[in-house]
C-alpha cells in the first residue's frame, strides 16, 4: 500500500498564502499604477487645454491658421502630416522589417544571423537626435539633388510626387527617417514571433511537398498574423510620437499638401518645436490641445490593432 501523502506544516502552508497574497497585491497594485498614470495623463493634458478649448472648440481640429502673433490656432495641417508621415513610414517599414525578420530566421546562414540581427536592433538604439543630424548632413542633400528630382521627372503625374521645394526639408525626410527608426521595432518582434513557430508545423509542411516560400506563406504567416499586426501598430506608435528626429528635416512649415516632397510638420514636432518660446498663454494651451489629439489618435489606434489582432486570433482559432 502507498503511504497517504503528509500536510504541508502550518508554517510552510502560511508562507505559501502569504507569498501568493503578497504577489497579488504587488502586481495588482502595479496593475492599477497604470491606469491611474494614463489617467493623471490626460487628466492634466485636458484641463492645460481648457483655455484653447473654451477659445476654439471642435474648431480646433479642423483650423488651418497657427499663427502665435495673432493668436490663430488650427491644428488640421498639423494632424494631417503626423497621419501623412506615419503612414508613409509604415508603409515602407512594415514590409521591410517583416522580411528582415523572415530571412534572418528562415533563409540566412546561421553564421550570418546574429551578426545581422545584431546590427538591426543597434538601429533602436540610436539617439533619434543622431538619427536627425544624419537626415541633416547625408539624408537631405541625396534626397534635394538626386532623389526627389529622379521620381518627380518620372512620377510627376502623381500629386504625391509634384515638384520639389529646393532644400530637400519636407515630407519625404521625415518619412524615411521614420522608417529607419521604425523598421527595428517591427523586425525584431517579427523575429521573436518566427521563431516562436513549432518546428513540427515548419517540417511537417516541407515533408508534405511545399516550397520554402509555401510554408512560409501557409504555415509562419497564418500562424503569427495577430503578433504581426500588434508589432505593425507598435511601430506606428512609435513613428506617431517621434518629435526630435522629425523637427530636425520636415521643414516646420503649417502647410496641407499631398506633395511628399512639400515642407510641413507634426503634431510631436510642433509641440516640441514650440512649447518653450510660445510667448502666450492660449499658444501654449493650444499645444497642449495638439497632445491632447495625439494621445486620442493613440488610443484608437491601439483600440483598432486590438479589435484586429483578435479577430484575427478568432478566426485562427476557428480554422
Amino acid at each position: 500500500m502507498t503511504a497517504a501523502p503528509t500536510s504541508l506544516p502550518a508554517q510552510r502552508r502560511f508562507g505559501l498564502r502569504f507569498g501568493d497574497a503578497l504577489l497579488y497585491g504587488i502586481t495588482g497594485l502595479f496593475g492599477v499604477g497604470v491606469i491611474a498614470l494614463v489617467v493623471a495623463i490626460a487628466y492634466k493634458l485636458v484641463t492645460g487645454a481648457e483655455l484653447a478649448y473654451s477659445k476654439f472648440g471642435l474648431g480646433f481640429i479642423t483650423g488651418t491658421v497657427w499663427n502665435p502673433v495673432t493668436n490663430e490656432f488650427g491644428a488640421l495641417n498639423f494632424i494631417w502630416g503626423t497621419l501623412m508621415t506615419s503612414f508613409f513610414a509604415l508603409l515602407l517599414a512594415g514590409p521591410l522589417a517583416i522580411a528582415i525578420a523572415l530571412f534572418l530566421t528562415e533563409l540566412a546562414p546561421r553564421w550570418l544571423r546574429t551578426p545581422i540581427g545584431t546590427l538591426v536592433e543597434l538601429l533602436a538604439a540610436i539617439p533619434s537626435v543622431v538619427l536627425g543630424l544624419w537626415g541633416i548632413l547625408i539624408l537631405i542633400p541625396l534626397l534635394n539633388k538626386h532623389i526627389e528630382p529622379w521620381l518627380h521627372k518620372h512620377l510627376g503625374f502623381i500629386p504625391l510626387f509634384g515638384e520639389p521645394n529646393g532644400s530637400g526639408f519636407g515630407y519625404m525626410a521625415a518619412i524615411l527617417v521614420l522608417t529607419i527608426m521604425t523598421v527595428p521595432i517591427v523586425a525584431s518582434v517579427s523575429r521573436e514571433l518566427f521563431q516562436s513557430v513549432p518546428d513540427d508545423l515548419e517540417e511537417g509542411a516541407l515533408a508534405l511537398g511545399s516550397t520554402r516560400w509555401e510554408m512560409i506563406r501557409g504555415v509562419i504567416i497564418p500562424y503569427t498574423r495577430p503578433g504581426i499586426v500588434a508589432a505593425v501598430i507598435l511601430g506606428l506608435g512609435r513613428a506617431l510620437g517621434e518629435a526630435i528626429a522629425v523637427t530636425q528635416v520636415i521643414g516646420g512649415a503649417s502647410s496641407f499638401s499631398w506633395n511628399l516632397f512639400s515642407t510641413g510638420d507634426t503634431i510631436a514636432s510642433r509641440i516640441a518645436s514650440q512649447y518653450q518660446g510660445i510667448p502666450s498663454n492660449l499658444g501654449r494651451s493650444s499645444l497642449v490641445y495638439l497632445a491632447v489629439i495625439l494621445l486620442v489618435i493613440a488610443i484608437v489606434v491601439n483600440i483598432g490593432a486590438q479589435l484586429i489582432v483578435r479577430r484575427f486570433e478568432v478566426q485562427r482559432g476557428g480554422s
